[in-house]
């Protein structure tokens, strides 16, 4: 999205240091970026979506330092016994999206099991 001076909103490299970092964050969680359309009392509106199924809101974190949105989730150890099958990821995992000056984050809120941020 490019706001009135030319320059984007978000950069979807999701970060600078190569190829390396990218591979380490390994698809996980996936996500969604989407455009709202301008209303009659708000401007248009970037969102990104997150599935995080079985993370509650005390294990997700949204910050913004410097210019990236940082996204994490942390779940503590937990031994729930012998598995036959462990499908459901219950890892850690930190996503990070390069910003230009001026972007802020609306609003985050997490509804079954997706986190939906506005910027």
């Amino acid at each position: 999205m490019k706001l009135p001076d030319g320059s984007l909103w978000i950069s979807f490299e999701t970060t600078r240091k190569g190829s390396a970092t990218r591979l380490a964050e390994g698809g996980y969680p996936p996500y969604n970026v989407e455009i709202l359309p301008a209303g009659a009392h708000r401007p248009e509106i970037l969102r990104i979506t997150l599935a995080v199924a079985g993370f509650s809101r005390d294990e997700l974190d949204v910050s913004i330092i410097g210019c990236a949105l940082h996204i994490r989730g942390e779940k503590p150890d937990e031994d729930r016994g012998d598995y036959l099958h462990r499908g459901l990821a219950s890892r850690r995992f930190k996503r990070t999206f390069a910003l230009v000056n001026g972007v802020e984050v609306r609003k985050a809120e997490l509804q079954n099991g997706l986190l939906a941020i506005e910027l």
